[in-house]
């Protein structure tokens, strides 16, 4: 089995209803910002990173997102009957993602600066770490509220309290999901687990990131990336 991650699992399933108006007809990860949609600017991370694999899961108005990315080379998990949330969502779509720890990168945030996956990447270590999650410092999480979802310790390994912001992406070893008997769970479980284990670390993503799961936050990503642009 690879200790190395070379897929990539894209979290497209969500019902998006913070988004009010903007996903009675369509899906969160096709909500523009900068005239690309969302799932889009996940996409250019990964080419950027030249992940070979994606996979992205799909439930709500999951045939909008599935004719998006046809020919883009994703491969799609239907959850057909029941949203399966992060944790079932990724277990579901193993058999294509195949063996071995995996990127996850939700669809609904913008980043800048380096390439938050090849950061993870550059940070890695299989043979300590079950999950290896980038976060954010609370200043620098535009479109998020609230004091932070974990503390980073000096050795690298991440505990629950307030500090700094999960992003969104991580890599992270399934090892493990086959053992919760629910269908539909979070991925939040195996993570205090793999905390539990001392196993979870994270590593701080220097750029910038806008959590765009409002309306309001549309036009916070889009300045974020024009000072970039200017």
């Amino acid at each position: 089995m690879r200790s190395t991650p070379e897929a990539l699992m894209l979290f497209a399933a969500g019902f998006g209803t913070r988004m009010g108006a903007l996903t009675s007809n369509r899906p969160k990860p096709l909500v523009q910002v900068a005239g690309r949609a969302l799932i889009d600017h996940a996409l250019a991370l990964a080419e950027a990173a030249e992940i070979a694999r994606v996979v992205a899961n799909t439930h709500y108005l999951g045939g909008q997102i599935a004719a998006h990315l046809d020919g883009k080379n994703v491969l799609v998990s239907a959850e057909q009957s029941l949203i399966l949330e992060t944790g079932g969502g990724l277990r579901a779509a193993l058999p294509l993602l195949g063996p071995g720890p995996v990127f996850t990168l939700n669809t609904d945030a913008v980043w800048t600066g380096p390439n938050v996956l090849s950061t993870l990447r550059a940070a890695w270590d299989g043979d300590r770490m079950g999950a290896l999650l980038a976060l954010v410092p609370p200043e620098q999480a535009l479109g998020h509220c609230g004091n932070g979802d974990f503390a980073l310790g000096a050795d690298g390994r991440i505990t629950r309290g307030p500090g700094l912001v999960y992003s969104g992406a991580q890599i992270v070893d399934p090892a493990g999901l086959e053992e919760f008997d629910e269908q539909a769970f979070s991925l939040n479980r195996h993570w205090d687990r793999l905390i539990a284990e001392g196993r979870a670390y994270g590593v701080v993503h220097p750029g910038g990131w806008c959590d765009v799961g409002r309306p309001e936050s549309i036009a916070l990503a889009e300045q974020m990336l024009e000072a970039v642009d200017d």
